[in-house]
C-alpha cells in the first residue's frame, strides 16, 4: 500500500534514442517521438495505468473520458521532462527559460550559514533545480538523500553523455551512517535535500491525508528535518508551456520536534502545487490507501 519499489520507468534503449534525438533533431523534434512513446505506455502499462487513473478519477474528480484524455497527457508530459532534463544535462541549459518564485527564501536560507533542509515529490523536475542555483548565483553544495535502487545501467550511460552533476548523493543505509553525513554537511553550510511521498515495505512510515484520501509516507525525511536547527524549505520545479521552467520555494512554518506538522504541512504544499499542475504527478504506483481496494 502507498509504497514504491524502487524502480524508475524507462529502458536503456529508450533514453539512447531520446539523446540521440536531442542532438541530431533538436528538443521540440525529439517531442514528437514522445507522441508514439506515450501512446505506448497509454496502451500496455497496465499497473501505471490503473494507479494514474486512481488519481485522476478519485482524487481529482475527473470525468471518465477525462481521466482516459490526461491519462496520455501525462505519460507525455513525463517524457518532455525526462527529454528537458537530459538535453538541460547535455549543455543545452540556454535553450530553456527559468522563472523564480521564493528566491530571497533561499537566499536567506544560506545567508545564515546553518545549512538548511530541502522537501520536494515526486512532481514537476526537480532533478535541474541545481541549474537554477547556478542561475542566481547561490554556492552551495546540495545532497540528495536518496536509496541506491534506481537503475544503475541508466545511470552509468546519462552519466557518459551529459555534464557531471555537482549534485552529491548520501545514501540512506541500515547502520544510519546517512545522518553522520548529514550533519556533516549542514555544518558546511551545505543543503539536505529530501523527497518525502515515497517510502519502501519496512521502514518506518506515517500517514496523512494527501487530496482527500489517507497515503503512507517516509518518516525518515520529517522525523530528521524536524529535529534539525536548522530551516526547512519546501521546494518545487514544475515545467511551464514551452522550454519554461518555474522554481517555487516555500518556507514550512512548523515547530521544533513536530513531524507530524512538518508532514501535513508538505501534504498541503504538494497539493496547492498539483492544483495547478495536475499533469506532473509521477508516482505511477498504487500511492492511496484505498487505490489498492
Amino acid at each position: 500500500m502507498s509504497q514504491w519499489d524502487g524502480k524508475s520507468k524507462g529502458t536503456l534503449l529508450g533514453y539512447k534514442i531520446f539523446v540521440f534525438c536531442i542532438k541530431k533533431l533538436g528538443i521540440k523534434t525529439a517531442y514528437t517521438v514522445l507522441v508514439f512513446v506515450a501512446f505506448y505506455y497509454f496502451l500496455f502499462a497496465r499497473k501505471s495505468n490503473k494507479a494514474t487513473l486512481y488519481y485522476l478519477r478519485e482524487r481529482l474528480k475527473y470525468s471518465y473520458f477525462k481521466s482516459i484524455l490526461m491519462l496520455y497527457k501525462s505519460y507525455f508530459t513525463f517524457g518532455q521532462i525526462i527529454l528537458d532534463k537530459t538535453a538541460i544535462s547535455a549543455g543545452l541549459r540556454s535553450k530553456f527559460t527559468y522563472e523564480f518564485d521564493g528566491i530571497e527564501v533561499l537566499k536567506q536560507l544560506l545567508a545564515e550559514k546553518k545549512g538548511g533542509v530541502l522537501i520536494s515529490a515526486h512532481i514537476g523536475n526537480f532533478e535541474i533545480a541545481e541549474h537554477f542555483f547556478a542561475d542566481i548565483d547561490l554556492e552551495c553544495q546540495i545532497n540528495l538523500v536518496t536509496t541506491d535502487l534506481e537503475h544503475s545501467v541508466i545511470k552509468e550511460y546519462l552519466e557518459s553523455v551529459t555534464q557531471k552533476s555537482s549534485i552529491k548523493f548520501i545514501i540512506v543505509r541500515d547502520d544510519l551512517s546517512h545522518i553522520f553525513e548529514i550533519n556533516n554537511a549542514l555544518s558546511n553550510n551545505e543543503l539536505i535535500c529530501f523527497t518525502g511521498d515515497r517510502y519502501f515495505e519496512g521502514t518506518k512510515s506515517m500517514t496523512e491525508t494527501l487530496l482527500g484520501e489517507e497515503a503512507n509516507f517516509p518518516a525518515g525525511p520529517f522525523l530528521i528535518a524536524s529535529r534539525l536547527k536548522v530551516p526547512v524549505v519546501f521546494v518545487y520545479v514544475m515545467k511551464e508551456p514551452k522550454l519554461h521552467y518555474h522554481l517555487y520555494a516555500r518556507v514550512a512554518e512548523i515547530k521544533q520536534r513536530d513531524e507530524k506538522g512538518l508532514l501535513k504541512a508538505y501534504t498541503q504544499s504538494v497539493e496547492a502545487m498539483l492544483e495547478k499542475y495536475p499533469l506532473q504527478w509521477f508516482n505511477y504506483f498504487m500511492f492511496w490507501h484505498k487505490s489498492e481496494k
